[in-house]
């Protein structure tokens, strides 16, 4: 018997993940969205990948704008993360304060690491979109990541010998 996607959805909970948010200037307003699906794909040249649900109102604004920035997000910026993965459930706080690249796309002030990416192909697979980018500006800072396990939010905890 094929698994259900309730079965397919817990398995891929097993999977921990960062958390972030893509982040896309769309006339003069700031957009994003909560992701985990996103990836590494290349150094040479620097691209990487990020999936969206074809429903998500940022999905349109990317493919638009084909200019984003995918935030990391630290181990303190869950509020930031489910009001993006939800806005009309989760209301809206001062928490999260965004500033501007060169090109107009907003940064993530606090977050753990930032690429600002330009569109390079978008791929339907299912009901999302893979977005593949090119990374053209990275910033890193220091701290800890949010990460998503099972359904729910934890941090790091300690090394493994």
């Amino acid at each position: 018997m094929p698994p259900n996607q309730e079965q397919f959805r817990r398995a891929m909970g097993c999977f921990a993940t960062g958390v972030t948010i893509i982040t896309v200037d769309f006339e003069g307003e700031m957009q994003g969205m909560t992701a985990n699906a996103f990836a590494s794909v290349s150094l040479d040249p620097m691209l990487v990948l990020v999936c969206v649900d074809q429903k998500a109102k940022t999905h349109a604004h990317l493919h638009a704008r084909k200019r984003f920035g995918i935030n990391v997000l630290a181990e303190n910026q869950r509020a930031i993360s489910e009001h993006y993965a939800d806005p009309e459930r989760v209301d809206p706080w001062d928490e999260a304060r965004f500033e501007r690249t060169q090109h107009g796309t907003p940064v993530l002030y606090g977050a753990l690491a930032y690429l600002e990416c330009r569109l390079q192909n978008a791929q339907d697979a299912g009901d999302h979109t893979i977005f593949i980018a090119e990374v053209e500006d990275v910033v890193v800072r220091e701290g800890e990541p949010l990460l998503y396990f099972q359904s729910d939010y934890h941090k790091l905890g300690s090394k493994l010998p």
